[in-house]
């Protein structure tokens, strides 16, 4: 094509006439519109392309969890009487007494919920863990035993990561890990049955964390007491993690094989199936279900898995009340369990958070997953 404004032709000679010719309509207005033209519909092009290449993905990976929410659950996929629930720190710091104890007692009867994540931290970010978090945690746990025999009280104990910035506790520092652990051994002392463990954001395929596994899991061990963690969702596509940490440096989920070598090293394992950016409780749903097979597939049988239930009603990025219920998380972990493991005994539900749970949460959880009204 030409250059716009310019011609191959020789220039006529020069005319003797007094009256020049008349002058066809020069050449270059129209050369140079025609480039401009093909450029806009080009970026157009690309931008069309673009588009699809985005779009299409993600219109069949949502059209997929929409019929993975379709159908009936098994018969008998209720409480195996395993559940749990994240209680605030409210409840070790003084703020709460032993009336509101009984309350809770009686909050929880009938259900199948067996074990308290009780924050009690959070932890410091060399590793420490001041007594003064949890001053009353002796008294709750007295209380729980009495009003509720057969209920275990664990610490639940986190700390912001340093894996996404410069603040945080650093999990490659082996003396951060070795205080880590000291303070595991303080907080059994102090009467817990158990350490539950949330530290985030947590990278696939740190191999520090499972390190720092390894260490706490002898010591619970040696105390008879439990390790616990709450567990980030698996990629619901391939490799996901990396393409989203790619785009966003926030790589959301685990791999489904560092899921099972997560579980494979404690005695549960919480996840944390909310916040998951769907906009419809079918699709919301039909995430769960898929979140629980994926789970199921690499948790042993020797540990327990738990699938978090949102106890709570926000409206933010990642998170849409009207979209993540208790209803649809109920059925999703349904359906899931069905198609996957059935009759897998050491499975339950865990509920968070108490303080932000209504009398709907509570009905929807008995009636949805408990059976009982």
């Amino acid at each position: 094509m030409d250059k716009p404004g310019t011609n191959d032709e020789s220039p006529p000679a020069p005319s003797l006439d007094p009256e020049p010719p008349a002058q066809e309509p020069s050449a270059p207005a129209e050369t140079e519109v025609k480039p401009r033209r093909t450029r806009a519909r080009r970026v157009r092009r690309a931008i069309l392309v673009t588009l699809l290449l985005l779009l299409v993905p993600l219109l069949a990976a949502e059209t997929a969890l929409r019929l993975n929410y379709t159908g009936d659950p098994a018969d008998g996929t209720y409480t195996r009487d395993k559940d749990a629930i994240w209680l605030g720190h409210a409840w070790v710091d003084g703020r709460k007494t032993d009336a509101d104890v009984k309350a809770l007692a009686r909050r929880l009867r009938g259900t199948g919920i067996r074990d308290l994540y009780v924050h009690s931290g959070p932890l410091e970010h060399d590793g420490t863990l001041p007594e003064s978090a949890y001053p009353k945690a002796r008294r709750l746990i007295a209380a729980v035993h009495r009003e509720l025999p057969g209920i275990r009280v664990q610490a639940w104990l986190g700390d912001k990561l340093a894996s996404e910035g410069p603040d945080g506790l650093r999990l490659e520092r082996a003396d951060t890990r070795a205080a880590v652990v000291r303070s595991t051994r303080q907080i059994l002392a102090a009467g817990f049955e158990g350490a539950h463990f949330d530290l985030e954001p947590l990278h696939s395929g740190d191999r520090h964390y499972l390190s720092l596994l390894d260490d706490l899991r002898a010591v619970t061990r040696d105390r008879h007491a439990l390790l616990s963690v709450a567990a980030h969702q698996i990629d619901p596509l391939p490799a996901f993690h990396s393409f989203w940490g790619a785009t966003t440096g926030h790589p959301k989920w685990w791999s489904q094989a560092y899921f099972g070598q997560v579980a494979r090293r404690v005695d549960q394992i919480a996840v944390m199936s909310y916040d998951t950016m769907q906009p419809l409780e079918s699709l919301y749903g039909g995430y769960v279900a898929q979140q629980t097979s994926l789970a199921l597939e690499v948790t042993p049988p020797t540990t327990d898995l738990l699938m978090g239930l949102p106890f709570y009603h926000e409206n933010r990025f990642g998170h849409w009340a009207h979209a993540e219920t208790v209803p649809a998380a109920v059925r999703g972990v349904r359906l899931g369990l069905s198609r996957t493991d059935a009759d897998r005994a050491r499975f339950g539900l865990a509920l968070y958070v108490d303080f932000a749970a209504t009398e709907a949460d509570w009905t929807a959880y008995r009636k949805g997953w408990t059976h009982r009204s």
